[in-house]
């Protein structure tokens, strides 16, 4: 018993670890990870290595090969095509119903542009990604449906990879993301639903077109 508390934390941060290396292309797709390097660079034996890894491949960004170790799944179009339509779904939905915007959705949105700004300006491209990301499911969140909130946050791991992605191809694009959702935001503070809705098609629109560039 006591030895399955111990593990507990270690499969954790061999998780935490690897996840975020993923998330952020420190490990490309189409890069193959060993236990033992795993291991190693966590501090862990190889029990929760795998632990970790099995947890990763139910979540599609590994592929576990016995005896090899596991591949990291490049982005494939189709993955692109899948989140894309479904963020339009939830978010064309969620822009109209944030209308009339409450004071607290405008306020929270102001904190997370200003945040993001600050990043793009510093280079954080990783911070910024999750800030780009925040800054939409503030939105989707205001709608009170608990359902789709869920939906939209199952989305988060491959949204904020392929974010990271585009945002290291495009480095001029970041000025535009921050300007779109200055308009989005803008949008809304003047209770303009049809505008916000089309503004969020066209931001989303826009990361589909660049992220298919990512794709090899």
């Amino acid at each position: 018993m006591s030895l399955a508390v111990k593990q507990a934390p270690a499969a954790d941060r061999v998780y935490s670890h690897v996840k975020q290396a993923v998330l952020e292309r420190r490990y490309e797709g189409g890069t193959l990870l060993t236990e033992g390097e795993l291991a190693e660079a966590v501090g862990v034996s190889r029990t929760p290595v795998r632990e970790a890894l099995l947890r990763l491949e139910a979540e599609g960004l590994l592929k576990l090969y016995p005896k090899k170790g596991a591949l990291v799944l490049p982005v494939s179009a189709q993955e692109i095509a899948d989140v894309v339509e479904t963020r339009l779904l939830v978010e064309e939905h969620a822009a109209r119903k944030a209308v009339p915007a409450p004071a607290g959705l405008v306020e929270r949105l102001e904190g997370l542009l200003a945040r993001q700004k600050a990043q793009a300006a510093a280079g954080d491209l990783a911070g910024a990604a999750v800030t780009d990301r925040c800054f939409h499911a503030e939105i989707v969140r205001s709608g009170g449906n608990e359902i789709l909130s869920r939906l939209y946050d199952q989305l988060r791991d491959r949204q904020l990879r392929m974010g990271v992605a585009v945002m290291h191809s495009h480095p001029d694009r970041i000025a535009k993301t921050l300007t779109e959702h200055e308009e989005i935001l803008g949008a809304l503070r003047a209770g303009d639903a049809e505008a916000a809705v089309s503004l969020v098609h066209r931001h989303i629109g826009w990361f589909s077109h660049l992220a298919r560039g990512e794709v090899r």
